[in-house]
């Protein structure tokens, strides 16, 4: 079978960690990459869940630019307040 060249960009520390991470598991990034490719095309779906983050939700956002106009008309101001610790 014909080998060909695939390339794309990711962000520097992304890459380091996943050569990391798939050495620590014996295999390099291209063989998981492979193993990925495979696996999608043997299933159809990508084989994990991919949820979307709920920030960016339509309402959400809506909410957000709703509260920058009404700082940005005077009809609102902005506070100060201690951030909350989350276990």
């Amino acid at each position: 079978m014909a080998q060909v060249m695939v390339n794309f960009s990711m962000d520097e520390d992304l890459k380091r960690s996943m050569d990391e991470t798939c050495r620590e598991m014996g295999m390099s990034a291209d063989a998981a990459y492979i193993i990925f490719a495979k696996k999608v095309t043997q299933d159809r779906r990508i084989p994990f869940e991919i949820v979307a983050d709920p920030f960016y939700a339509s309402e959400n956002i809506n909410r957000l630019l709703t509260s920058i106009e009404k700082v940005k008309s005077g009809k609102a101001t902005l506070k100060e307040h201690d951030l909350l610790e989350v276990d």
